[in-house]
């Protein structure tokens, strides 16, 4: 299929650039040469740093691509993951952040302040990917109706399949038990992106470390085992389902109520006494009760 084929060709196309671990896609050269001078990026890259320091904006720093320092001191980008010493955590920490990120509008080019810092796209390329693609189907083959999905976590869905004008239905997955779903959604003209800890993750002196890293302590997050995000757009649901699981159950919420437009589905970790088999609690924001369906056991969307 025609349309297919030139979705999967965007897709690599920008996997060249946004990838960190090819040492000559864009990304890799911005973080090898940006600390020393600005450097003039493509227009894509550029207008995807500049939508993520916005989400960095947004979240209070709950969400910040330029915590690549932070990563590479916990281990968790080629290895081997272990809890750095105060001294590692605090030099990565110093050398990570939007802020230390300067942009040249008019030259698009992009600047480091500070040596050391370095971006990896991760929690939002994705799903920029799958933007792109779709943006590319409907433009050159008149696609209105099609799911595109980016590996177990991003979606983007426009229309409906068949006489349902729900949209699709997709299953969620329970982060504490992978064989079981935790419900099912309809999603129509909207992305979906799911973040969780339960799979990426290492145990040292009996605590478990997940590989969401806080970017304002450089401390992984764990008040969530899992945070689902509907929002207009699939780079957008990436972001926020990572930075919703880094504010916690809280915060989420008070952000899910100062933007309506984003649905979220969070399923708080597990208490110590819960049995075995418990199922998880589930809340919900802004999910409509005819579009997600949770199963028995499962708390009711709340609103």
């Amino acid at each position: 299929m025609a349309s297919a084929e030139a979705a999967l060709d965007e897709i690599g196309e920008l996997e060249d650039l946004l990838s960190v671990y090819r040492g000559d896609s864009a990304v890799s050269r911005l973080n090898r040469q940006a600390a020393e001078a600005p450097v003039r990026v493509n227009y894509r890259l550029y207008e995807l740093l500049k939508q993520a320091a916005q989400l960095t904006w947004q979240t209070d720093g709950a969400f910040d691509v330029a915590t690549g320092a932070m990563v590479k001191a916990w281990g968790f980008l080629r290895g081997p993951k272990r809890v750095p010493s105060e001294t590692e955590r605090r030099e990565a920490f110093a050398r990570s952040g939007m802020r230390h990120v300067v942009f040249d509008d008019e030259a698009i080019s992009v600047h480091y302040a500070v040596p050391g810092l370095e971006i990896n796209l991760g929690s939002i390329g994705k799903g920029y990917g799958i933007d792109q693609a779709l943006k590319r189907m409907m433009a050159d083959f008149g696609t209105d109706c099609v799911l595109i999905q980016g590996g177990r976590s991003s979606v983007r869905a426009v229309g409906s399949p068949a006489d349902d004008g729900r949209g699709w239905l997709l299953g969620i997955q329970d982060p504490l038990s992978p064989d079981r779903q935790l419900g099912t959604v309809y999603l129509k003209d909207r992305a979906l992106a799911t973040s969780s800890a339960v799979n990426q993750f290492f145990e040292a002196q009996g605590h478990r470390y997940g590989h969401l890293i806080d970017p304002r302590t450089g401390w992984p997050a764990d008040g969530l085992a899992s945070v689902t995000v509907l929002a207009p757009d699939a780079a957008t649901a990436d972001a926020l389902s990572t930075a919703l699981f880094i504010m916690g159950l809280d915060k989420a919420a008070a952000f899910c109520q100062n933007h309506p437009e984003i649905a979220a589905l969070l399923v708080p970790n597990r208490n110590g006494d819960d049995g075995q088999d418990a199922r998880p609690r589930v809340v919900t924001f802004n999910l409509p009760p005819e579009d997600v369906r949770l199963m028995p056991g499962n708390d009711l969307p709340g609103s």
